[in-house]
């Protein structure tokens, strides 16, 4: 575990660290300079997201307790957030849960609208969730799930050491560049941008330099005024 320990007005969103893993400047036009713009993939997001986050709604089947909508917080890595679904399975080497019988493991559960990714960044927004179950309720949970409304099926994530120190450097550089307010360059795999909601925001054949959107939008929309005048 971090020995930094991040206070309430440094907490950033959890759900951030899957855009900053798929593109920091994705990530730092939504959280650091505010912006963002929904498409029909977006969309569709949001709705099977209500579909899971009833923070009414505790389920129990069988040996299996099922909460949604679960308020997630992590000092050592200055995430706050939600998680989807957490389950809680009767075993003898869990945890006490209050007002249960027994002892309980923990596995959260994230739920996505397409299908599995090329690379980890849905991946590590779980296993951020579950670090911050681990602070929360003092345990060690061993793997969780991703659930793919695409293919209508789970897919099992080992939160190994790898997984997690890659959370960790991730929620690192999310806050140095929060500090600094800085917006990073836009990438150089364009196949990066074709689906991207915040392609026409980012404008990443024009912004390859440190530069926020911001600033260019002010300049082009002053240099206009300037020539109409």
């Amino acid at each position: 575990m971090s020995e930094t320990q991040y206070a309430d007005d440094e907490l950033l969103p959890l759900s951030g660290i899957q855009h900053f893993h798929f593109c920091p400047r994705q990530w730092a036009l939504i959280h650091v300079e505010r912006q963002w713009a929904d498409d029909r993939r977006t969309a569709e997001g949001l709705l099977i997201h209500e579909r899971a986050d009833d923070p009414f709604l505790t389920e129990t089947r069988g040996q299996v307790i099922v909460t949604r909508a679960v308020p997630l917080i992590s000092r050592s890595l200055g995430l706050r957030g939600t998680a989807d679904v957490v389950e809680y399975t009767r075993s003898r080497g869990g945890i006490v849960l209050p007002g249960r019988e027994g002892r309980w493991t923990v596995r959260p559960v994230e739920y996505k609208r397409g299908k599995p990714k090329p690379d980890e960044r849905d991946e590590v927004q779980v296993c951020a969730q579950a670090i911050c179950l681990e602070e929360q309720l003092g345990c060690r949970i061993e793997s969780a799930d991703l659930y793919y409304h695409e293919h209508r099926r789970r897919v099992a994530v080992a939160l190994t050491d790898e997984l997690r120190g890659t959370v960790a450097a991730l929620s690192r550089e999310m806050h140095a560049l929060f500090r600094a307010g800085t917006t990073p360059p836009a990438i150089a795999d364009s196949r990066r941008c074709t689906h991207c909601s915040l392609r026409d925001l980012c404008m990443p054949g024009l912004t390859r330099k440190r530069t926020p959107v911001r600033g260019y939008i002010r300049r082009h929309v002053q240099s206009t005024i300037e020539e109409a005048g």
